[in-house]
C-alpha cells in the first residue's frame, strides 16, 4: 500500500472537550442498565438475529503503525444494511406492547425509517414515514417495500420531522422518533438502548481492550448509545472521539459552547444520515461530558474511502461501507498523519481502535456512484 494514499486525508477541525469527565453512574442514570440489558435480550431473541462481524482493518493498522483497527460491520444487520435496525424496531415493539389497532410514524433520512417500517411490518402495524426532498427515491422505495406509506415533504430533515409531529398529533399516530425534544424522551432512550447492543457484541468478539472509539454523530443517538454501552459493558474506558461532517457539526458546536447549539446547514452533506443541525436532548446529556474530542471532516474523502473498503486496500477482505461508514476512517487516518494530534490522542503501536461501519449500501444508487468515483483515487 502506498503511503501517499493517506497524505490527502485531513480533518477540517479538531477540538478538545474542556468539560470531559467519564462518569459511569451519571451515564447509566440517563440510560439505565436494565434498559440496556432488556434491549440485548429482546433483540437477540428476534428471528434471524446474529451479531454483525467485527472485522480487522489489518492493512490499515499496519500502515498507520497501530496494534489493531476493528471495524464493526453493520451492513450485515438483519438485511437492513444499517445499525439503525437495532433502534427503531426495538422501540416499536416496546411502545406498542402488543397492540394492533395503531399506526406508527416517523421522520427519517433513510435508515431509521427503514428500521421502524421493518419493526411495524413484523408486528402487523400500519406505518407512515415522512422524508424530505433530499432523501433519494431508492431509499423511499425500500421503505415502501416494507409496507410503509412514504410521505415526501418540502425542505430538509427538520421540516419532515415537524410535519410528522403535526400529522401524528392530528391523526393520533404513535411517533417512533430517534430524536428527543421536551416531554419526548422515552422512545429516543429505547432506540439508544438498542444501539448499545453493538457494544455487548464487541465485548465478546475480542479479548483486546479497546483504547479509542471514533463515533459518527448526526443528532447523537448512535454515539450516546455506544457510550452508554461502554459504560455498562467495558471494564476499561477508551478515548471517545466524535466525528461529524464539517457543515453539520452540531455536537462539536454544542461541546464548544457547553450548551446545545444549532447549526444552520447551508449545504447538505453527502453523509445524509449525519447531516443534522441539532443535537438531540437525551444524547446531549450523555455526550457533553463523556466525549474526549470532536473532529469534522469534508465530504470529498467519502468516495475514496468507500472504494478503499471495497477494494481490499485497508483489509484482506472486501467490505461494503456506505457514505456514513467512511468518516471514522478518514478521521483516524488524518489524526495519525498529524503528529500533534497523534500525541494528543495517545495513538501509538499499542492502540486498539474501534470504528463503527454503521451502514452498507443502504442507498444502492448512491453507493455505486461513490464507488465508481472513488476507484479513481486508489
Amino acid at each position: 500500500m502506498q503511503k501517499k494514499l493517506y497524505l490527502n486525508q485531513k480533518f477540517t477541525k479538531f477540538i478538545n472537550n474542556e468539560n470531559f469527565e467519564f462518569d459511569r453512574s451519571k451515564i447509566l442514570k440517563i440510560l439505565n442498565g436494565d434498559l440496556i440489558e432488556d434491549a440485548y435480550k429482546t433483540i437477540s431473541n428476534w428471528q434471524k438475529y446474529q451479531p454483525t462481524p467485527l472485522e480487522s482493518l489489518n492493512k490499515l493498522s499496519k500502515e498507520l503503525e497501530l496494534k489493531n483497527i476493528f471495524y464493526k460491520d453493520e451492513s450485515k444487520r438483519f438485511g437492513l444494511k444499517s445499525f439503525k435496525a437495532l433502534g427503531g424496531a426495538y422501540a416499536v415493539e416496546k411502545i406498542i406492547k402488543g397492540r394492533k389497532d395503531i399506526t406508527v410514524s416517523t421522520a427519517t433520512a433513510g435508515n431509521h425509517g427503514k428500521s421502524v417500517a421493518w419493526g411495524a411490518k413484523n408486528l402487523g402495524l400500519n406505518c407512515k414515514i415522512f422524508i424530505s426532498e433530499n432523501v433519494s427515491e431508492t431509499r423511499a422505495e425500500e421503505m415502501r417495500n416494507l409496507n410503509a406509506e412514504v410521505i415526501r415533504v418540502k425542505g430538509n430533515y427538520d421540516d419532515s420531522l415537524n410535519i410528522c409531529k403535526k400529522e401524528s398529533k392530528k391523526n393520533n399516530w404513535e411517533i417512533i422518533q430517534d430524536v428527543a425534544w421536551p416531554n419526548y424522551e422515552l422512545v429516543p432512550k429505547l432506540t439508544m438502548a438498542g444501539y448499545s447492543t453493538m457494544i455487548k457484541e464487541i465485548s465478546v468478539q475480542t479479548n483486546e481492550y479497546i483504547t479509542h472509539i471514533f463515533l459518527q454523530a448526526g443528532v447523537g443517538g448512535m454515539a450516546a448509545g455506544v457510550v452508554a454501552g461502554v459504560a455498562y459493558y467495558f471494564k476499561k474506558v477508551p478515548k471517545i472521539i466524535i466525528v461529524e461532517p464539517e457543515n453539520a457539526n452540531c455536537v462539536m458546536k454544542s461541546i464548544e459552547n457547553n450548551t446545545p447549539t444549532s447549526v444552520n446547514i447551508k449545504k447538505e452533506s453527502i453523509m445524509g444520515g449525519m447531516s443534522c443541525g441539532d443535537v438531540s436532548l437525551v444524547p446531549w446529556q450523555i455526550l457533553k461530558n463523556s466525549v474526549n474530542n470532536c473532529i469534522t471532516v469534508s465530504d470529498k474523502f467519502v468516495p475514496q474511502t468507500v472504494a478503499m473498503l471495497a477494494d481490499k486496500v485497508v483489509s484482506d477482505i472486501s467490505i461494503v461501507g456506505g457514505e456514513c461508514s467512511t468518516p471514522g476512517i478518514t478521521s483516524l487516518i488524518s489524526c495519525c498523519n498529524n503528529e500533534k494530534k497523534r500525541i494528543t490522542l495517545e495513538i501509538n503501536e499499542n492502540s486498539n481502535i474501534l470504528l463503527i461501519g454503521c451502514e452498507g449500501s443502504a442507498d444502492m444508487e448512491l453507493y455505486d456512484k461513490l464507488l465508481t468515483e472513488g476507484k479513481k483515487f486508489i
